[in-house]
């Protein structure tokens, strides 16, 4: 098994199950295609209601009272019933290299114990939640809607993922099964042992909670389910607080109008890939730049850099240019794996070009501007792409155009189609950064504004192509904000540790002592040692909050620290050899990390020079935001 894994359990494109010929596997695999329909037609209502609520403010001058409010009780459906077909398709997000360095025999068991711990925590959710269902009762939301309306899908969402993840528990051999349940069965009952007969030195809340996080890493557990772990041990283990409290946190991490805007994006970006947008896009980027020395890699950099302005997600851009880009670099005869280097760098050098979803996640938990991080985070990402395009043309070479494409499109309607692509990039682009649009509301308009394209001007988008599209973007962003979810769970657990006021003590101390720079420099490495280990979203969502204040007591501009922060979790991610993102790209363009790893050693040296550029130089980050009077 790679290192990159969806789950604990192998990736098999679907439902885990119990035989897809028995009956209770077909019933299986119908509520999973149920369910994904389900969270497709949410998010279709979500960027109607959306949508429409921009064209009354904007354009008729009336707005719609209750539009944000029920836009963020749909996501709540989205978050959950596309965090469950996540689960039954194995695709949550995780790593198992830990796993992998453990004798083989031991693995199987881990294996299965990682399922148990995902049921467990998927049940103690669902009932965390109907208690949470039963106080809601009476209650209502600031627009007069009942209480209730937001909790019922965490409650049968949670039920969803409880199924599903107790069907990869009891699927494999009986003995491991079997085993690894009573593994886990006999821990859990030591600590209850162990807290009962000696009450004057109970196992902490803080301390079952860090094993739990690094217990559940150990195992491969995916990143959402290592959260709500080692959340719920705490939970459990804190006796001042009522069980629902749990589920009432996991909710809170979504309950934001803001978040909408991820998978928003995340669906204009796949609806520009599918409707022919990227590939027309990069065409003609390769017959305009093909024989310039590195065209190919230049290309591939510029490429990123536009497609960034439209998904807002990395494994999106990778997934659109990688999908055209690579099929040109075999057929040219250049080095697969190179370029899957470059790609992955990419990436990081994108990270901060607006719409990021990482950077709405910055400004979001760590309560910093994102308009002004979107402008912040356009300059630092040009000087990557420069030092990008340097290394490329120092190693690349020139390659003929003519053969990178068995079908070459006319010239006139290949311009066309990129012209709207342009406008598209263009629009996304001014409305995120002019102040006048909210993020949300901008990658509503992208969604129709794509879609639209697709029918009138390409001809390219079908119904059924349609309805698959929002399926996978509605899981794609399940997962994401799945993740957002349970790390909120995190940070209040850490809360109430007071882990922030520790940490920022420390930090305090450390900056007063060495200086503002070398906080800010202590910080990147941080970032990017968690952002390796945990993947983007957890990694801003727990550091975020706590270092940013303590930033801005040292006299640094937050939207600086926020935009070197997003580059360093960036860098993390897809380094060698665990970052998630990396084991993705090799993933989507069909080459090996350990083949890969070598050629991209000179990008990540580049890319961390750049980057303490951009720590010791902030004009590289405000000089646009103070223009534009952020």
């Amino acid at each position: 098994m790679s290192a990159f894994s969806a789950s604990p359990a192998p990736h098999t494109g679907a439902a885990p199950a119990i035989g897809r010929d028995t009956p209770w596997g077909r019933g299986l695999e119908r509520l999973v295609q149920w369910t994904e329909y389900l969270s497709a037609a949410v998010l279709a209502a979500d960027v109607a209601v959306v949508f429409i609520s921009v064209i009354y403010r904007y354009f008729l001058h009336d707005p719609v009272d209750w539009a944000e409010e029920v836009a963020s009780a749909l996501m709540v459906v989205l978050v959950f019933f596309g965090a469950a077909t996540v689960l039954a398709r194995s695709q949550h997000v995780g790593i198992d290299l830990f796993r992998s360095l453990l004798p083989a025999r031991w693995q199987a068991a881990m294996v299965h114990a990682g399922h148990w711990i995902i049921a467990g925590v998927s049940l103690s959710l669902c009932v965390s939640s109907c208690l949470l269902l039963v106080d809601s009762y009476g209650q209502t939301t600031p627009s007069g809607l009942p209480g209730w309306i937001n909790v019922y899908p965490l409650v049968i969402g949670s039920l969803f993922m409880t199924v599903f993840a107790f069907v990869n528990a009891v699927s494999g051999s009986l003995r491991i099964v079997l085993g690894s349940l009573a593994g886990c069965a006999v821990i859990a009952l030591a600590v209850v042992a162990w807290n009962a007969l000696v009450p004057d030195s109970p196992v902490s809340p803080g301390l079952l909670l860090a094993v739990g996080f690094f217990g559940g890493l150990l195992l491969g557990i995916p990143i959402g389910f290592v959260l709500a772990f080692s959340a719920l041990l705490f939970f459990l283990a804190e006796p001042s607080l009522p069980m629902l409290v749990y589920s009432q946190q996991v909710m809170a991490g979504t309950d934001h109008f803001v978040l909408l805007a991820v998978p928003f994006f995340v669906l204009a970006g796949l609806l520009m890939e599918s409707n022919g947008m990227s590939s027309r896009l990069i065409e003609l980027l390769l017959r305009i730049f093909g024989r310039v020395r590195g065209g190919l890699g230049l290309i591939t950099i510029t490429a990123t850099a536009f497609f960034s302005g439209v998904s807002g997600s990395k494994l999106a851009d990778i997934a659109a240019v990688g999908g055209v880009v690579m099929p040109a670099v075999r057929q040219t005869g250049e080095d697969p794996n190179e370029a899957a280097a470059l790609l992955a760098a990419s990436a990081v050098m994108a990270e901060t070009i607006p719409p990021c979803v990482n950077m709405i996640i910055m400004g979001f938990v760590a309560n910093i501007s994102i308009a002004g991080l979107f402008l912040a985070g356009i300059v630092p990402a040009a000087v990557l792409a420069v030092s990008l395009g340097v290394v490329t043309v120092a190693f690349g070479r020139r390659i003929d155009p003519s053969r990178a494409f068995s079908q070459r499109r006319r010239l006139l309607p290949l311009l066309g189609g990129a012209l709207v692509a342009l406008i598209m990039i263009g629009m996304i682009g001014k409305g995120v950064t002019s102040g006048v649009a909210t993020s949300t509301e901008v990658s509503a308009f992208a969604v129709v504004y794509a879609l639209v394209a697709g029918w009138l001007a390409f001809r390219e988008l079908t119904l059924r192509s349609v309805a698959r599209l929002f399926v996978r973007a509605a899981s794609m962003a399940g997962g994401i904000l799945f993740i957002v979810a349970a790390a909120s769970s995190v940070s209040f657990a850490l809360t109430i540790e007071q882990i922030p006021n520790l940490l920022s003590g420390v930090m305090v101390s450390f900056g007063s002592h060495y200086g503002a720079t070398m906080f800010l420099l202590l910080s990147v490495l941080i970032m990017i040692v968690f952002g390796a280990v945990l993947e983007g979203a957890p990694a801003l969502i727990i550091f975020g909050p706590l270092l940013t204040p303590i930033a801005q007591q040292l006299g640094i501009n937050p939207l600086h620290f926020g935009t070197v922060t997003v580059v360093a979790m960036g860098l993390g991610l897809f380094a060698p050899p665990v970052g998630l993102g990396l084991f993705a790209t090799c993933a989507i363009t069909g080459t090996q990390v350990s083949q890969v790893a070598r050629p991209m050693l000179k990008y990540l040296l580049v890319l961390g020079i750049t980057l303490v550029l951009l720590v010791l130089v902030p004009g590289f980050s405000l000089w646009l935001p103070s223009r534009l009077g952020m």
